[in-house]
């Protein structure tokens, strides 16, 4: 893993601080009906991208994840304007608007979603990595999901597999306390989550996923096994989101002092408590960096806003049509 350096914190400061802003932004426009449907915010979580993203060969490893999706694309190299415009619907996002909230994608990029389908993205992730062993690609890819989907049964035939074939992935419970609103300790008789490796012999165990150091610890160690052949490693990243499950998500099964008790811990304050420590930089450099992050999230707004929706063909143009497909007579209109 690279040294975390003077250059490092300050990269994970201004990148944690735009990806907040920008779900911040998303949380905004949400309530003006810029963006619809469901919306899934990051708002805590950063440092468990951050430190994943330091420990990854960004040109050759692979994401996938749930639809708690906006910042993870950003951060493999997306252009957030893009981003942005798809969660507007607009023919400028990454999947012509077509995808919207739950379903960045970027194969450019390596980032293969965003899924709705709880736990969906776990034997998918299985699949991206066994296609880097069978052709070779000295890839790895980083599968995340969320406590809830740690209670579905793919979950359990992805890892045995996993294990019997070596594949080079990483698995990534991102726990951050609440299954949409339901504590892990009413869904299992055990509540540390990494445990479940255990009964397939993989490696795996708890980090502290609200700081970032840890974060890129665990991470590279867990590539570097898969890198070398080692096969799949299951971390159970302990985080806190400062948001609702979704926007519609009135939280009545939490209270404002417990958000309150975890923002103690906040991963981008963190991170600046040190930059200043080690005199890195200045307020005044970091009020900067602010500024410049503020800017930038308009302008991602100001994309999406003034790009146009796509054309209404463009729906009919991405769905699967067998032309000689039996019992429909295609001449009728």
């Amino acid at each position: 893993m690279q040294k975390i350096t003077k250059e490092v914190y300050l990269k994970w400061y201004e990148d944690m601080l735009f990806w907040r802003k920008f779900e911040d932004k998303l949380a905004a426009v949400y309530i003006q009906q810029k963006v619809r449907g469901f919306l899934h915010l990051y708002n805590g979580q950063e440092a468990v991208l951050a430190g994943a993203l330091h420990a990854m060969d960004l040109t050759k490893d692979k994401m996938i994840t749930a639809y708690r999706n906006h910042v993870q694309p950003i951060g493999m190299g997306v252009d957030p304007k893009r981003v942005m415009a798809e969660l507007f619907g607009k023919a400028t996002g990454t999947s012509q608007g077509l995808g919207g909230s739950m379903h960045i994608f970027s194969k450019e990029h390596r980032f293969y979603g965003g899924h709705g389908i709880v736990g969906g993205q776990i034997p998918l992730g299985a699949g991206i990595a066994f296609g880097d062993k069978y052709h070779d690609k000295d890839a790895v890819t980083i599968c995340c999901f969320g406590d809830g989907a740690a209670r579905q049964g793919s979950l359990h035939e992805t890892f045995n597999l996993a294990m019997l074939w070596n594949l080079p992935v990483v698995f990534v419970c991102e726990n951050n306390g609440y299954a949409m609103g339901t504590l892990v300790a009413r869904t299992a008789n055990h509540t540390d989550v990494w445990k479940l490796g255990l009964g397939y012999e993989m490696p795996c165990g708890p980090v502290d996923g609200m700081n970032p150091i840890k974060v890129a610890e665990a991470f590279d160690e867990a590539i570097q096994r898969a890198r070398k052949g080692g096969g799949p490693t299951f971390l159970e990243v302990k985080t806190y989101r400062y948001r609702g499950h979704s926007m519609s998500d009135a939280q009545h099964y939490r209270t404002k002092d417990e958000v309150e008790e975890y923002k103690k811990i906040d991963p981008i304050t963190q991170v600046k408590d040190i930059i200043l420590e080690k005199k890195y930089a200045t307020e005044a450099d970091l009020k900067a960096i602010d500024k410049d992050v503020k800017k930038r999230v308009s302008e991602c707004e100001k994309f999406a806003d003034e790009s146009p929706y796509p054309e209404k063909n463009v729906m009919y143009d991405v769905v699967y049509e067998q032309e000689d497909y039996p019992f429909i007579d295609h001449k009728i209109k």
